[in-house]
């Protein structure tokens, strides 16, 4: 009652940190000036601060009437809060800017999500992380595309975004704006010897290009990768001999008379392309490789039922600061990077960078347990990693304990999905809405709900619904029920 004039405007919440100083003042008998030195010493968290202005606090408190329940019950609200709060002008800014990106991604979620992926492009975690929401918001993001993308990603309508020519591997700025500038003088590129024909110099370069087919930025031309792959290197040497000595001034002038004119470019570029292509898990390693990201398709697609029947954590959960240092926890993912390290006294360990749908993380195999599972440890693998959580560097990474790749045998359309749900989660509208989405998705698979209530879990299995699981499906029932709900 007597924080009701500080709190009514709040509803009955601290919210600002004028209202910590205030509450000070009205129970403790604090000064303004004694009021801003705790709220400091709060913002400091240090034990032995803290302790000295208790008691003071305490003793103010004490003399006004209240019981040391009431003061520590206070004390024991308004220190977590302090240690994370500002004062009202500088949060009605941050609820300004909030409501602001609220508003744009509810209404333009394709353009909102395509600048948020450029602000993080450098960060390969949080792009993954945003790639996932992506696919949870039912946004699909395309690879970088000659004939469409610009520098950064680009919305193209209300549920697509493209990925920005610069993003892939090898491939500079000036290069970028050369593909958009010759694109815009003489028109969009019909085939790759169409797009050698049309750029300038600076852009036929082998490894550039080559970064360029890997990360499927020629496919709706038609042609295969390997196919492009097979024959871009001499198609290059033609090319550019020719336009050096365009830009030389060294032409035939009577070399084109008496013949007949053709809209296809010549000098060497006259190429039957193979329709064979790599394998898809080639595909998706290259695209990788050239752009940080699986982008087109992802290996775990499909699998995300075999992930939640084991994992109990996902990896944007450990290196987003939802489990504390120490934490034992088992994550499943993809090996998609391996570094094979000796100690000094010569004994093998390793470094795993593991990824799931929404981040990676590294896990480390020191010597002991590297014995165990060094031949299980291949790049590519699916695995399971139980660890103990380390976060005392910048970067959290995961101290292995045990290792085990799954049997994927039946990992096909057959195996069961799993959905998590919190009780608390469970309305008509929403099983209602469950319902469409399950009966959308016909197929063989078992569909099994673990509801999660305050002291225990709680297994359904809906016999009336059987499944196909798919990116779809996965992707409908993510927007439902939250982008956790098959992760364990």
């Amino acid at each position: 009652e007597p924080l009701r004039e500080v709190l009514d405007v709040t509803y009955g919440l601290i919210v600002y940190q004028e209202q910590v100083q205030k509450a000070a003042q009205i129970i403790a008998g604090y000064s303004l000036g004694e009021a801003d030195i705790l709220r400091r010493v709060m913002g400091k968290k240090k034990p032995e601060e803290l302790a000295k202005n208790f008691t003071i606090f305490q003793a103010g408190a004490q003399k006004n009437g209240y019981s040391d329940e009431a003061i520590q019950a206070l004390w024991d609200v308004l220190v977590p809060f302090a240690g994370y709060a500002f004062n009202k002008a500088h949060s009605a800014a941050y609820g300004l800017v909030s409501y602001w990106t609220a508003y744009l991604k509810a209404n333009h979620p394709a353009e909102y999500m395509a600048g948020l992926l450029t602000s993080v492009k450098d960060d390969k975690d949080k792009s993954a992380i945003y790639l996932n929401e992506c696919r949870r918001m039912g946004i699909k993001v395309l690879p970088p595309n000659v004939n469409e993308s610009v520098h950064n990603f680009a919305a193209q309508g209300d549920d697509v975004i493209l990925f920005g020519l610069e993003a892939v591997r090898n491939v500079g700025t000036n290069v970028v704006e050369s593909i958009i500038r010759s694109r815009k003088a003489k028109g969009k590129y019909a085939s790759f010897p169409d797009y050698l024909d049309k750029v300038e110099a600076v852009a036929c370069n082998k490894r550039t290009t080559e970064s360029l087919i890997k990360a499927g930025a020629f496919d709706t031309m038609g042609h295969t990768r390997k196919g492009l792959t097979a024959h871009f290197e001499p198609m290059i040497d033609n090319v550019v001999q020719v336009k050096r000595k365009e830009a030389e001034g060294q032409f035939d002038l009577f070399g084109g008379m008496g013949e007949e004119e053709t809209s296809e470019p010549g000098f060497g570029l006259d190429v039957e392309f193979t329709t064979d292509e790599w394998d898809k898990a080639y595909l998706l390693a290259q695209e990788r490789e050239m752009l940080g990201l699986y982008v087109s398709d992802h290996p775990l697609f499909g699998l995300e039922h075999v992930l939640s029947d084991k994992a109990d954590a996902g990896i944007a959960q450990l290196t987003g600061g939802e489990h504390a240092d120490g934490a034992v926890v088992t994550i499943g993912g993809i090996i998609s990077g391996l570094q094979r390290k000796m100690t000094k006294q010569g004994n093998a360990w390793a470094i795993a960078t593991v990824e799931d749908l929404a981040g990676s993380i590294e896990c480390m195999f020191f010597p002991a347990t590297y014995q165990l599972v060094s031949t299980q440890l291949v790049e590519d693998a699916v695995v399971f990693v139980k660890g103990r959580l380390d976060k005392r560097e910048d970067v959290p990474r995961l101290v292995a304990m045990e290792l085990q790749v799954p049997d994927l045998s039946n990992a096909g359309t057959n195996a069961p999905v799993i959905l998590t749900i919190p009780a608390t989660r469970v309305t008509p509208p929403m099983v209602s809405r469950l319902g469409e989405i399950l009966s959308h998705h016909k197929g063989e698979s078992e569909v099994r709900i673990k509801l999660q209530g305050p002291t225990r879990t709680t297994v359904l299995r809906l016999d009336r619904h059987r499944v196909k699981p798919d990116p779809a499906l996965f992707g409908d029932l993510k927007v439902l029920l939250g982008p956790s709900c098959l992760a364990g």
